[in-house]
């Protein structure tokens, strides 16, 4: 019995029944982050692909910069954003962070360069008035180097010339600046074709050195010997020529600039290559100066010349063809007298082209030159001195052919060669006024003050005669006088009289001869009576010539 009851439990449990294994199913819920999550690396994968480059810039400050708003732009096109501004570790510049887009990749090699584009007044330059409203932005020049770079240095001003601009650049040593500044234009006859691109002090501190960028096709005129001179301001010079004013343009004199030329008389001189040195002078006087040949002479003269100053012209009809360059005193052999030695400088290219013929000078020191020279003072070419201006004292040495001198030769052995001289024409007008003085000194000037006194004594007896004959004359003559202009009036009043009576007996005869007074009437009607008795008397004339029988039997009666 105690079986049956288990056996019935066992029999009422559910048979288990095999079921088949289940496949993997997502869940609806899952689906939107699983696209969210393809989404968000799909956007990461482009960003990666599309990612620009960065950079880093360093600038002296960070004025007008601004992380995050600040762009890159080259040629006005934005290809790039600051993203973080931070101070070097020495403090002593900005580091600039920032992305440039994919497509400026190929603009960040080594040369390329970066400047902070904001307001400027440079020189005759204003730029970047727009960013006072758009705020100020990096600009950027693309280099030519093929070298990738991810570091540069920023400019702390805008490049003074772009990279693409054709042209040649060269530099230029003087003692001074001057009024030169990054900017200043370059003329060539008064036409400006370049600019400085920058100034710099020399190491040793003796001069600066000036940076010239010339634009094309204007830099083909930079030749070998070509000099330039500062050409700002107003030169203002006061010589033995007078008073000298030489400016380039307004530009030049606000701000600043260079001239150049090339030399006279020398040809065709090959271009200078790019970066070539030259000296940059003063004025343009002293740069003609140093260009041309230099032939040194010392002129020895006996007079005085006070008012000859170094730097006084040498003159040739005119030309300047020198100058001086040192006055000193000498005394002679014998102790007795002083002469003073005056050096110049003569420039033979400024004579010889004239004087030969000749397209080219011949080289200094040529003995063309020697044998032109010895040539020109055998026929009496010599030097003296001049003066320039009576107001100012100043002289200066004149070059020419002085007739009847006595022959004298070039010192070619002395150093420098000596040139003969002839006095000048202040010492000639001195000798001259001595040789007056001495002349009167002469004159026996007792005798004639004797005879000048019996000279006066007797106009002074003639001038009292004079004047006793002029009171006899008033007493005598002027009563008489007085009675003659009374009846001159009185004629003139009779006179006007009788003009006026003729003027009243024109004024009748007007009265009489206009065309509508009865007189003229009259007298027209008496003229045509007298015209038909005419015609009466010339019928009747006719009448008798035909019928001369009538004076005798009288006129037939008509039947």
């Amino acid at each position: 019995m105690t079986d049956t009851p288990e056996k019935n439990a066992l029999d009422d449990l559910p048979e288990a029944v095999s079921e088949p294994k289940r496949r993997f199913s997502i869940q609806l819920v899952w689906i939107i982050p699983i696209v969210a999550a393809l989404i968000g690396l799909s956007i990461a994968v482009k960003a990666y692909i599309d990612r620009g480059q960065v950079i880093t810039i360093t600038f002296k400050t960070g004025e007008g910069l601004e992380a995050g708003k600040t762009k890159l732009k080259y040629k006005d096109v934005m290809i790039g954003e600051v993203k973080s501004i931070a101070i070097s570790n020495d403090r002593s510049r900005v580091v600039v962070t920032a992305e440039v887009t994919k497509d400026a990749r190929g603009l960040m090699v080594k040369d390329t360069r970066f400047w902070v584009v904001r307001a400027r007044i440079s020189g005759g330059n204003v730029s970047g008035l727009n960013t006072l409203l758009g705020g100020s932005y990096i600009g950027v020049e693309a280099g030519t180097s093929a070298e990738p770079r991810e570091d540069f240095v920023g400019l702390e001003s805008p490049p003074a010339v772009s990279v693409d601009v054709p042209g040649r650049q060269f530099v230029l040593h003087s003692a001074e600046v001057g009024s030169l500044d990054t900017g200043s234009p370059i003329f060539f006859r008064r036409m400006q074709v370049g600019q400085v691109v920058g100034t710099e002090l020399d190491r040793d501190g003796k001069g600066v050195t000036v940076k010239i960028f010339i634009r094309s096709p204007y830099d083909k005129f930079i030749k070998v010997n070509t000099y330039f001179w500062h050409a700002s301001g107003i030169d203002l010079t006061l010589s033995a020529s007078g008073v000298k004013v030489d400016t380039e343009s307004m530009v030049s004199i606000l701000l600043g600039g260079i001239s150049f030329e090339e030399p006279e008389g020398k040809g065709d001189a090959p271009p200078a290559p790019p970066n070539t040195i030259f000296s940059l002078y003063a004025t343009r006087d002293d740069a003609a100066k140093h260009a041309a040949a230099v032939e040194k002479f010392v002129l020895v003269f006996k007079e005085s010349v006070r008012g000859l100053a170094v730097g006084a012209p040498v003159d040739l009809r005119g030309v300047t063809v020198g100058e001086v360059t040192k006055i000193d005193v000498a005394l002679n052999a014998k102790g007795t007298d002083f002469t003073v030695p005056v050096e110049i400088q003569f420039y033979p290219n400024h004579l010889l082209p004239k004087a030969n013929g000749q397209e080219k000078a011949p080289e200094t020191g040529d003995r063309m030159l020697r044998r032109l020279l010895d040539d020109m003072v055998a026929h009496g070419f010599r030097a003296q001195i001049k003066s320039a201006s009576l107001l100012t004292g100043q002289l200066y040495v004149a070059l020419d052919f002085v007739p009847g001198t006595r022959p004298a030769k070039i010192d070619w052995k002395a150093d420098p060669p000596r040139f003969p001289t002839v006095p000048g024409s202040m010492e000639k007008l001195q000798k001259n006024l001595i040789e007056i003085v001495q002349r009167i000194e002469k004159l026996p000037l007792e005798q004639i003050a004797g005879d000048a006194g019996t000279t006066i004594r007797s106009l002074d007896s003639t001038l009292k005669s004079a004047d006793q004959l002029l009171k006899n004359m008033d007493r005598n003559l002027v009563p008489e006088a007085r009675s003659v202009l009374i009846e001159s009036r009185q004629a003139i009043d009779e006179v006007k009289k009788t003009l006026a009576e003729a003027r009243q007996t024109l004024g009748g005869a007007n009265g009489v001869l206009a065309p509508d007074a009865p007189v003229q009437i009259d007298l027209r009607d008496t003229m045509r009576e007298v015209s038909r008795a005419a015609q009466s008397l010339r019928v009747l004339g006719d009448y008798l010539e035909q019928h001369p029988e009538t004076l005798i039997r009288g006129k037939k009666q008509e039947k």
